[in-house]
């Protein structure tokens, strides 16, 4: 009994840092995608397989009772697996779970696209099916995202492997959630959770690119230095401008008065930088670029390296954009929003025999 699957990466439009506190964030799933392949086993082994090795164990009710400390970059995919037979809460089969590599640039750095939130999504999609389990997917990889990254992040990026398409979400509670994993009430607290605060929007009738800085930078470091220096008041205020013009974004996706879409745009990224300085030299080259090509564009995410989003009020304008951008060095891509995690027909080679080694 086996299952192939894949999920998308994601970028924010719009909300970044304002999700954090109560806001509502608007995020697009993309491309390119990422595979997994699950296997039940009739044992209770365990094998996480991945490009840089294998991690082993066995199931137990508490979660996976792992052969050796996990290492980092098998980290958010443990905690899930850990997560999910805690849900599952008795004794259960075994299973091996292969997961492609997240995308990478030229220069062997990852994009930016939410690689740690597309893998937990896939590991929680991927035991619950080997479970035979009907909990909410979604919740479970938002505690287990949440929870590994000791209470940071918003979990729009995990919201938006999940779903798919472009979406608009306003971060989810999971504090009661974690402390039931492991003070007991687990499920029965999952399943009485409200559902999450997520919603597909239409397709945007602008064109969407990505720009790669060739800088990679830490999400959660960010967050601190950003959160250590705005108080509550301060934070409320740049919610309230945040969403004002989040709501100009999404009313401008949808078509429409392009320049004053890009404008709106433009007072998101400004907005950002008030925050501290989250713009590197190379993000305003790119952003100055977009400018000049009568397109929009914004960092995507906690800034300090990894990418820009870009719009563009057709494919023409688009193609010439990004031609302008690659000629100036810098990696980039047309982006197709891409639908939430779902099983495949097609399994990457490479999986299958990663899964063949452990049998």
């Amino acid at each position: 009994m086996e299952r192939a699957l894949s999920a998308p990466g994601k970028l924010f439009v719009s909300g970044e840092y304002a999700v954090l506190w109560g806001g509502v964030s608007r995020v697009a799933a993309i491309g390119p995608r990422t595979g997994a392949l699950v296997r039940r086993r009739p044992d209770s082994r365990v094998h996480v397989c991945l490009e840089e090795g294998t991690l082993a164990g066995r199931t137990t009710p508490l979660g996976v009772k792992w052969e050796r400390e996990v290492p980092p970059g098998f980290s958010f995919v443990a905690r899930t697996l850990d997560e999910a037979l805690r849900l599952h809460g008795r004794e259960s089969v075994g299973f091996d779970l292969a997961l492609a590599p997240s995308a990478v640039g030229p220069n062997g750095l990852k994009l930016g696209m939410g690689g740690s939130a597309c893998a937990t999504v896939l590991a929680a999609d991927a035991v619950r099916f080997v479970l035979e389990e009907r909990f909410d997917a979604l919740k479970l990889a938002l505690v287990a995202h949440t929870a590994q990254q000791n209470g940071k992040g918003s979990g729009g990026d995990v919201a938006t492997s999940h779903a798919g398409g472009m979406v608009r979400y306003r971060r989810y509670p999971v504090s009661g959630l974690i402390e039931a994993s492991s003070a007991g009430g687990y499920r029965a607290a999952v399943d009485a959770a409200p559902s999450v605060d997520v919603w597909r929007l239409p397709p945007p009738q602008v064109s969407l690119g990505y720009a790669f800085t060739g800088e990679s930078a830490s999400t959660r470091v960010l967050i601190s230095q950003v959160e250590a220096k705005w108080g509550e008041t301060g934070r409320q205020d740049f919610v309230r401008r945040s969403d004002a013009v989040g709501q100009e974004i999404e009313r401008g996706l949808g078509g429409g008065d392009f320049r004053a879409f890009a404008e709106a745009v433009r007072e998101q990224q400004a907005l950002l930088l008030e925050l501290g300085p989250l713009e590197t030299e190379s993000m305003r080259r790119v952003l100055s670029l977009a400018a000049s090509y009568d397109c929009a564009g914004k960092q995507s995410g906690a800034g300090g390296g990894d990418g820009c989003i870009l719009f563009a009020p057709d494919a023409q304008k688009r193609a010439a954009l990004l031609e302008g951008i690659r000629a100036r060095g810098f990696h980039t891509l047309e982006l197709d929003l891409e639908p939430g995690v779902r099983g495949e027909s097609h399994v990457e080679p490479a999986l299958r025999s990663w899964l063949d080694a452990v049998r």
